[in-house]
């Protein structure tokens, strides 16, 4: 190759990675001056540096079939700045692919026939509702990655406002522990952001969110308006009472209108799948469960499955990472087979997420079987979905379907999708869909499907949890390009 050749490449890339830089202001103002949330097919913007926003450029061509041009998507966003929108969510990629495709020159014209009506809203953006106060009670693995994921939220003037963490102890050295934790994770890597640890009035101060400790052995113990807090989400997280009389006890506290149980709910208890059914939440409903996170990774891709196949019956197998209620080491457990090391064996246990899925896709109530491996390692999780369908497919189709799925249709959010002969499980970590289908394992024979679906069992699901409080703060900005399918 000559050297001519060779200066063309770096000089292109060069130039690409100027375009990049240049985006960057643009896409944290239009974030945090108009709550406008920013993305590549799906792939978020906000906060990601120069090679990612390239590499969410240059995965564009798994899709349309040629890398997206940075070019385009900072014209996009910089008319789109000048043009002052009111809260929403843009997919600047879809909307470059349907620019360049309209073969239209007009940007303003084109975004303004797209985005028109919330375009020059900026000074509207109190219409989206008041800010809602949100409580953890418990602070560990899920806790710990909602607070993340709210505090990064709350940079771009999300409603959402995490004002308290309940826990129990408060010796010393306590909080200082917990601010640790909060700041270093051996899984999801170190926090993006500052913590002030305030000793003397028990609080954590995170990128300028005051979040206060509050130490306590019961919910009987709590009073939230002693700190100011009014109507509260309180985020149970702890995973010790899953029925309507436990979970009360935080209904009972001054301060607090909801709660939100982080594990499957018994009983009567509404369990929500985010992006499934999420509008059966009533302004009535003061405790809801947002289900498991294998309940909200499999739900997504059977109701997909089952709108065009229909789901005569399956089975589904849990592959898991292990969890804190496994023991490290063998000891006592007073669940089958738990007791034996986590760290050394995959242990056969049992799962309700078969069961689990009726709560949220009624149509296939009794038509699931499920079991569950805890497998050594601390985090992503895959389940596999073996189904009868009512009608014949192959794995291309499937493929090809479901990809749609993950791009255009209303479980965008949900359902993601991999076409690659590598990817292993620590590649999902930190992936924020419920789902990630892993097109090279799915196997189709007739109207036989083996489908395999991956899934981050602690952040993909917290981001499910939050997309629950959002719904139910009535926090629902518009996304655009509009829905298609």
């Amino acid at each position: 190759m000559s050297d001519n050749k060779l200066d063309t490449y770096f000089e292109d890339w060069q130039e690409r990675e100027t375009i990049a830089e240049a985006m960057i202001p643009i896409i944290g103002r239009l974030y945090r001056k108009y709550n406008v949330v920013t993305s590549i097919y799906g792939r978020a913007l906000v906060n990601r540096s120069v090679i990612r926003i390239l590499k969410d450029h240059r995965f564009v061509r798994q899709v349309e079939g040629s890398e997206l041009d940075v070019r385009d998507s900072h014209l996009l966003l910089d008319t789109l700045l000048k043009l002052k929108p009111g809260p929403c969510h843009v997919d600047i990629g879809k909307l470059a692919a349907e620019f360049r495709k309209s073969g239209s020159t007009d940007m303003e014209a084109f975004l303004k026939a797209e985005m028109g009506d919330v375009l020059g809203k900026h000074k509207d953006a109190e219409l989206g509702g008041e800010p809602q106060d949100v409580v953890l009670y418990g602070f560990g693995r899920i806790g710990r990655l909602l607070a993340r994921i709210m505090i990064e939220k709350a940079g771009g003037g999300s409603l959402l406002r995490l004002r308290a963490v309940v826990v129990r102890g408060g010796s010393d050295g306590d909080l200082e522990k917990r601010a640790s934790l909060l700041r270093r994770d051996s899984v999801h890597g170190p926090f993006d952001g500052t913590i002030s640890v305030d000793t003397e009035n028990k609080a954590l101060i995170v990128n300028g969110n005051y979040i206060q400790f509050i130490y306590a052995s019961s919910p009987a113990e709590v009073d939230y308006t002693q700190h100011g807090i009014q109507d509260a989400l309180v985020v149970d997280n702890t995973g010790m009472w899953r029925d309507e009389e436990g979970l009360s006890q935080h209904l009972a506290c001054k301060g607090a209108s909801r709660a939100i149980l982080t594990a499957p709910g018994k009983g009567d208890i509404k369990n929500i799948v985010y992006g499934i059914n999420h509008s059966d939440i009533k302004d009535s409903d003061k405790i809801i469960s947002a289900a498991s996170c294998t309940t909200n990774a499999i739900v997504p891709v059977l109701k997909a499955v089952n709108d065009k196949y229909g789901i005569i019956s399956g089975h589904v197998e849990t592959v898991h990472a292990y969890t804190n209620d496994q023991n490290l080491i063998d000891n006592f457990h007073k669940g089958d087979r738990r007791g034996r090391s986590a760290a050394m064996n995959m242990v056969l246990t049992e799962t309700g997420a078969a069961k689990a899925v009726a709560k949220a896709l009624p149509e296939l109530e009794g038509k699931l079987t499920g079991n569950a491996i805890r497998v050594p390692i601390p985090n992503v999780s895959m389940a596999i979905l073996n189904l009868s369908m009512e009608k014949a497919s192959s794995a291309q189709e499937m493929n090809d379907y479901l990809s749609w799925a993950s791009l255009y249709s209303p479980m965008q959010k949900q359902i993601d999708f991999v076409d690659s002969n590598e990817v292993v499980s620590s590649d999902f970590v930190g992936n924020r869909h419920a789902g990630i289908v892993d097109a090279k394992a799915t196997i189709v024979s007739d109207k036989q499907a083996v489908l395999y679906v991956w899934y981050d069992n602690e952040f993909g699901y917290s981001c499910q949890v939050v997309r629950i409080l959002q719904e139910i703060s009535h926090i629902n900005s518009p996304y655009f390009p509009a829905d298609r399918s």
